[in-house]
This record gives C-alpha cells, structure tokens and sequence, in this order.
C-alpha cells in the first residue's frame, strides 16, 4: 500500500466518525438546554460540521477514495452507542449525558490526533499545507475543554447522592 493509499485509509476512517461526531454534538446540544452548562457548548455542533467539511475537503484535495462503507460503519456505531446509553438503558438523564459527553470528547481528541497527523506530513502533502492546521487544533482544544465542563457537571448531577 502507498503511502497515498495509507493516507485516503486514514482520512476515510475518521470521516466515518467525523459522522458520528456530528449527530452526536447535535443531540447533546439539544438536551442539555436549559441547564446551566449549555451555554459553554455554544456552536459546537456547527463547528463539528465544519471539521467534517474540512475533512470532505482534504480528501478531495489529496484525491483520496470515498469509502461509503466505512462512512456507514460510522453512522451504524453512533446510533448503537445511542441506544447503549440512553435513559432507559442508563436509568438517568444525567448518566446519560455524562456519556455523550465523554464520547464526543474522545471523538474530539481523535479528531486532534489527526490534525497533529496531517501536520507531520505536510511537507510530502502539499495539499495540506492549505490548511490552518494549527487554527483547527486548537478548535479541538478549546472544543475538548468545553466537553469536559458538560460532562462533570453531568457526573456531578448523576452522583450527587449517595446510595
């Protein structure tokens, strides 16, 4: 396999949870308006769906393969992990919650293993060097941040007393 061909795995695979990523911040968004945190997520699901642009973008510019399974795949996992932690399964909004938010932060921080990745090799992938690579890792950071305020104020909801 050409170092090309690792390339276009590579991406597809985070654009199949690139998906997922989406759906996700945007059901999490909408459950948790009205709580004092939502306001620290501000417009993550939009800009989630920006990176997943980005995303579709550079694997154009580097003429990579779509792999329409490995997208499914993506879409598939999310909606199983949805029905792994919702309510009924959980027993409680906020454990729920809790994890949306600490899966939509690992998803982040892959998200920002990649673009660390992508940055490595900019010198041999012309095509990359037309993005601010740096402006999108700290996105990530600042996203990631933003996740981790949710998430512990839902840890604290969800074992505020004890049994």
């Amino acid at each position: 396999m050409t170092a090309n061909e690792q390339l276009s795995t590579y991406l597809n695979d985070h654009l199949g949870g690139a998906n997922a990523g989406v759906e996700m911040a945007r059901k999490l968004h909408d459950e948790i308006q009205g709580e004092p945190e939502a306001e620290v997520l501000g417009r993550l699901p939009e800009e989630i769906e920006e990176d997943l642009q980005t995303l579709r973008d550079l694997i154009d510019a580097v003429g990579a393969a779509n792999h329409p399974i490995k997208q499914a795949a993506g879409w598939v996992a999310e909606k199983a992990h949805r029905l792994g932690i919702a309510e009924p399964r959980t027993g409680s909004p906020h454990l729920s919650r809790m994890l949306q938010a600490e899966t939509l932060a690992l998803g982040v921080e892959g998200k920002r293993c990649l673009w660390l990745a992508l940055s490595e090799v900019t010198s041999t992938h012309p095509q990359l060097a037309a993005v601010d690579l740096q402006r999108l890792l700290d996105r990530a950071a600042d996203q990631r941040q933003r996740l981790e305020v949710v998430r512990r104020a839902a840890a604290r909801r969800a074992f505020a007393t004890a049994d």
